[in-house]
């Protein structure tokens, strides 16, 4: 029981900062701009850690969050809208 909680805690997890990646693309990109790919590589990543954590008992659910969060951050750099406010600010 222990270890499907922490899978669907993961879960959870994964799918909350998926959406929130979702919601602030679209309000900073706008619906023609809306980075597709980005999304993709973050669904894939999250169904990836998703699976690694049912297979492996030893992996702690908040170690799993922590992954997940900094991997959606460094995503989120490689963004046109996030690319070019950091043009913006440096010239």
């Amino acid at each position: 029981m222990k270890k499907i909680m922490g899978t669907i805690i993961t879960a959870i997890v994964v799918v909350l900062f998926t959406g929130t990646f979702a919601v602030a693309e679209y309000a900073a990109a706008g619906p023609g701009n809306f980075p597709y790919f980005q999304l993709g590589c973050l669904i894939v990543g999250g169904l990836t850690l998703i699976s690694l954590k049912h297979k492996y008992e030893k992996m702690y659910t908040g170690e799993v969050a922590g992954v997940f969060a900094l991997y959606t951050i460094l995503i989120a750099l490689f963004t046109n809208p996030v690319i070019e406010g950091i043009k913006n600010l440096v010239g």
